[in-house]
């Protein structure tokens, strides 16, 4: 080891914690060594780190903190690593001890749902301290899934009465033709998503059970309004396809005791051209009302597949070069 080098030892307390940590085969040891510049070199319950001091520190800092994470029952994986990464190199890789503490409910399979990013727990913590808030970010940053998970948290803390989904009925840019059955299944392609999430989070039986008594409900946007809706906790999903009047509607349809959450894609619009989107001029209009949060998230807070990461990057480079040729 020459001058330059420095050696640490950090020591495992069982060979479970070790294989979460560095995956099987030691999968997660090569991603450690290109991103630090550290070498790791694994032998029996303790890894050896060798290098320069900050690629050294660097390694052991991002292997601390997923231990920690293996010790909370937390999935280790290439996404979560990477992005360890970037928040030590940040400086600010100790603020991810509270994304490991903060539970926001449970699924009907005992399966704690937690924020997986610091943008993610900022959106979270606005949505308790706000009646009304915006969350606008890339596919993947959990945006829908969240205020479902508070929603349901809500719900069974008897804070709302009823929990109301919705979302605008605008084709993604293809033509689905007639659609056979009844207007509820008309509308029902468009509205899947949020049932997945339902079924995910309370179980079949249990959210059946509350369709029927109409504690939630899920509609297109169109059966908003004229109502006034209280005591209740409403989610507008892909709030981006609003018009500006259909914007306007739902938020005037809040009513005591409720809270509402937008969210929404901007770089996703489907209306036909011409058309300005609700979403874009309401972050604007809204903006510095207290009340409400506007929450911004990006590429840093994708959970998805890695690589939904890297395609949000190239469409974003892509469509810059796009608009500096054109001006």
């Amino acid at each position: 080891m020459s001058e330059q080098e420095t050696q640490k030892i950090v020591r495992f307390d069982s060979m479970d914690t070790m294989i979460s940590v560095f995956g099987q085969f030691d999968e997660y040891i090569r991603i450690l060594e290109e991103e630090t510049g550290a070498q790791v070199v694994v032998r029996g319950s303790e890894a050896r780190l060798s290098g320069a001091p900050e690629a050294v520190s660097l390694a052991e800092t991002i292997i601390q903190r997923m231990i920690q994470m293996a010790r909370t029952g937390e999935p280790v994986d290439k996404g979560r690593i990477r992005y360890i990464i970037q928040l030590a190199r940040d400086g600010r890789d100790e603020e991810f001890s509270a994304l490991l503490k903060d539970v926001i409910c449970l699924t009907y399979k005992g399966k704690p749902i937690k924020s997986k990013t610091l943008g993610q727990k900022r959106y979270v913590d606005a949505i308790g301290k706000n009646d009304v808030v915006f969350s606008i970010g890339p596919a993947g940053t959990g945006k829908t899934y969240l205020a479902m998970a508070k929603a349901v948290s809500a719900f069974k803390d008897k804070q709302v009465d009823r929990i109301i989904l919705t979302r605008p009925a605008v084709e993604a840019g293809e033509k689905l033709g007639f659609l056979p059955g009844d207007l509820q299944n008309k509308v029902d392609p468009y509205l899947r998503p949020l049932y997945d999430a339902l079924h995910d989070l309370m179980g079949l039986d249990t959210y059946q059970k509350l369709i029927e008594r109409g504690i939630i409900e899920v509609a297109p946007l169109a059966y908003m309004r004229g109502r006034t809706l209280n005591d209740s906790f409403i989610i507008l999903d892909e709030a981006q396809n609003t018009t500006s009047e259909q914007m306007k509607m739902f938020l005037t349809r809040l009513g005591v005791g409720s809270k509402a959450v937008i969210t929404g894609d901007i770089t996703q619009i489907d209306l036909p051209e011409g058309k300005r989107s609700g979403l874009i001029e309401a972050q604007h209009v809204l903006k510095g009302i207290p009340g409400i949060s506007i929450v911004q998230l990006t590429h840093r807070d994708v959970v998805r597949h890695e690589l939904v990461m890297a395609i949000i990057q190239a469409y974003d480079r892509h469509g810059k070069q796009r608009n500096n040729r054109r001006s």
